[in-house]
């Protein structure tokens, strides 16, 4: 028998690690198939059901007999005009059908803006604290990465006297996320247009990730709201979040007509669009009433209570006027690590909640609690954790 060379995963893949959450979830699978019956705080999914209204036109438009087939690369026009629309009611942006792009999730978007736009070697500013996913695709795609801090004493926002220190004469693409996660800090128009000039000094795409404007926040902003914006920026929206969709995987970008063209020419190559009835629901989620979204964040509003007590309990300082779908809080001194006390809590306590060490070096010192279970869930963590440590402490 012939000996073979051993099979080797692309190089691509050996940089990278597998989602944090994909093997924490993993975990808490099989330690509930022991029976230990774990509450997970981590994934920011929320657990409602989308609006009335959006169920229905799934429902009557999924038994149609035309709706099966493929749909356009770019999405179906209704749905494009109708993310068009949205975005002149909700955030004042004058937007034609061109400059949007609907995606299976904004998730993908960075996927596909990312290819769209680095080539090897290029440079990206990824945000520390900030999402995986902009470190992964850029590994992916062999960018180099530069870190740029964001911190607490600077309200989580970009140090743009470091920025302009930096060598950015490789730099193709920036980061930038608000109503910020991980650490629920809010943008401003006065921080829009101080990214906006930054890529049109340096030449660098301003690529704004906005899932988070709807989640107890009042004044829901956009980047291109700023003047000259949609010549350099990219704003990444979706409905997972705000309308509770993040199963359907609906989302979109928005930008000038030359970068939604290269963006598509990525996007064609590689899905083949989404179902229609999918698209048509996602229409009718758009329209929801501002009652809907207020009554959403009457349910988060009393579940962030609870967050803060269990916040409180681990003696963490956090920011009360945080926004966005998470409680974001800074450890204690004599915690040793985020790492140490998330695995502890689901060992001891039964109760999972998101270590700050995943976002990047800068959230090292810092948990996240998800608002994304119901209320009587969050009291029973805050009672399981409480029970831990008072028997942590007793013994």
């Amino acid at each position: 028998m012939s000996i073979t060379k051993a099979i080797e995963p692309a190089e691509r893949i050996k940089g990278i690690s597998e989602y944090y959450f994909s093997v924490k979830l993993a975990e808490i699978a099989q330690m509930n198939a022991e029976g230990k019956n774990v509450i997970s705080l981590g994934v920011g999914a929320p657990d409602k059901m989308p609006s009335k209204e959006t169920i229905e036109t799934l429902s009557k438009t999924i038994v149609l007999p035309d709706v099966h087939a493929y749909q356009p690369y770019s999405g179906i026009p209704e749905l494009r005009k109708a993310y068009a629309d949205w975005y002149n009611k909700i955030y004042g942006v004058s937007l034609s059908t061109n400059e949007v792009l609907p995606l299976i999730g904004s998730k993908e978007g960075i996927l596909h803006i990312s290819m769209a736009f680095l080539n090897k070697g290029d440079s990206v500013l990824v945000p520390n604290p900030g999402y995986p996913t902009y470190s992964s695709v850029s590994n992916l795609l062999e960018a180099n990465i530069i870190s740029y801090d964001l911190l607490e004493n600077n309200n989580w926002q970009p140090d743009f006297e470091s920025l302009e220190k930096m060598d950015l004469s490789k730099v193709k693409i920036m980061w930038v996320n608000y109503p910020n996660m991980p650490t629920g800090a809010s943008g401003s128009i006065e921080l829009f247009e101080k990214l906006v000039a930054f890529g049109k000094k340096h030449n660098i795409v301003i690529c704004h990730d906005n899932p988070y404007s709807f989640i107890l926040n009042d004044t829901p902003l956009s980047i291109l709201s700023v003047e000259g914006a949609i010549d350099i920026c990219i704003e990444l929206n979706s409905l997972s979040k705000s309308h509770n969709m993040s199963g359907w995987r609906m989302g979109m970008l928005a930008s000038n007509q030359q970068f939604v063209q290269w963006v598509l020419k990525a996007k064609s190559n590689i899905d083949s669009g989404q179902f229609k009835p999918m698209q048509l629901a996602t229409i009718a989620a758009l329209q929801n009433s501002k009652e809907w979204h207020a009554d959403m964040n009457r349910t988060y509003a009393e579940r962030r209570i609870w967050a803060e007590k269990i916040m409180d309990l681990l003696e963490c300082e956090y920011d009360s006027k945080q926004v966005g779908l998470f409680v974001w809080g800074k450890l204690n001194s004599n915690v040793e690590s985020s790492e140490k006390i998330v695995d502890e809590l689901l060992r001891g306590a039964r109760v999972f909640i998101t270590p700050g060490f995943i976002f990047g070096s800068n959230g090292e010192r810092y948990i996240r609690i998800s608002l994304g279970s119901d209320v009587e869930k969050i009291k029973e963590a805050y009672n399981r954790i409480k029970n831990y440590l008072n028997n942590k402490t007793n013994n």
